[in-house]
């Protein structure tokens, strides 16, 4: 009985440390980032691809679709999807390097799903529940896919393990970049839509013709910088939302026109 015992609570452990290590790897951007992604995306849409999407999701906006990926986790039947949201890359890659561990990476992750999931919205034959988690994660994985420590080390849990302050709070990496970074520009989303999403035409043109590799590459890029600049225990405050806020607003549209690219490919 006591060995029963102790081998039930170890599993009780075991279960519980999974648990804690899922959400901390796999959430983006927060609820404001992913619903500026969205909002963003929303607006580059053509008719086609609005009227196919409504046909999906109903009175469901972009916007308030985009953070379904993370609210789904309270539910352990979709624990399955957690290592759909990030890409495991180690430091020091060139860009050769990064495809290559896209091309022969087998496990679920973000960018093989995104393959899957754009397959499922474009087969005639998809189910109507097929394609509203295929779109609902879609819309939330292009967000992930914007956000550079969704491509971080896999040793550090994309940032998770790095310690920071964060205005003298207790911090890490990772949440400053999903959250405290947005936050701190105290606006809502669509606020935000309105200040940052203004592309120039060159931008516009070259983000949307980047492959689904080259998204990957520059967010790596965008990341490799972040882990060099930003030293364990660092305190971060105003200098560090002044050194990074143009970076972030540009991953954030970079996020939205990619998004409204793929669904306007899908059904455009």
């Amino acid at each position: 009985m006591i060995i029963k015992s102790i081998k039930k609570k170890l599993t009780t452990i075991a279960t519980v440390g999974l648990l804690a290590y899922l959400p901390i790897q796999a959430n983006a951007w927060g609820m404001i980032g992913h619903r500026v992604v969205g909002e963003i995306a929303d607006s580059y849409l053509k008719a086609k691809t609005r009227k196919a999407i409504q046909a999906i999701l109903g009175n469901e906006s972009i916007a308030m679709s985009a953070n379904w990926g993370d609210f789904i986790k309270s539910d352990s039947a979709y624990n399955y999807l957690y290592n759909w949201h990030f890409v495991n890359l180690p430091g020091g890659l060139d860009k050769q390097g990064v495809y290559n561990i896209l091309e022969t990476e087998k496990a679920p992750n973000l960018y093989n799903k995104i393959l899957d999931l754009t397959a499922i919205l474009k087969k005639p034959g998809s189910t109507v529940e097929e394609k509203k988690l295929a779109l609902r994660m879609l819309i939330h994985m292009a967000g992930d896919l914007s956000q550079p420590m969704h491509v971080a080390h896999k040793e550090d849990l994309g940032g998770n393990r790095i310690s920071v302050l964060w205005f003298n709070e207790k911090s890490n990496l990772h949440r400053v970049w999903d959250e405290q970074l947005i936050e701190y520009q105290q606006l809502s989303y669509t606020e935000y839509t309105k200040a940052i999403n203004h592309p120039s035409a060159v931008q516009l043109y070259n983000w949307q013709n980047t492959t689904l590799k080259d998204c990957i590459y520059e967010s790596y890029q965008v990341c490799s910088k972040i882990y060099d600049k930003t030293k364990p225990d660092s305190k971060l405050s105003y200098r560090y939302n002044f050194d990074w806020v143009e970076t972030l607003n540009e991953q954030l549209l970079k996020g939205g026109i990619r998004l409204a690219k793929m669904l306007n490919d899908i059904y455009g």
